[in-house]
């Protein structure tokens, strides 16, 4: 794992994972990672129809606010997976 400096205070995961429910409240979310990089895991009914460029962007949508800056929290998503339940 990579470090990556950031001023976020507070649990990074937890903060992708609620952005995510927010903008997906269906949603199954698995975040994993730190350091800046992370792997996403996104299940949501609302995804059917839809794809796969369509489903990432909804995801990097939800937490485009924790990739902006130079200190941001999330600098990069190394694996992100969205699929229908």
């Amino acid at each position: 794992m990579s470090s990556h400096p950031t001023d976020f205070k507070g649990d990074v995961c937890a903060a992708i994972r609620e952005s995510i429910a927010r903008a997906l409240p269906d949603a199954a979310i698995t975040v994993e990672g730190g350091g800046g990089h992370f792997t996403i895991d996104v299940k949501s009914a609302s995804f059917a129809g839809q794809n796969t460029l369509t489903r990432q962007r909804a995801v990097y949508g939800a937490i485009a606010h924790l990739m902006q800056g130079m200190n941001a929290p999330v600098h990069a998503v190394d694996t992100l997976r969205t699929s229908t339940p």
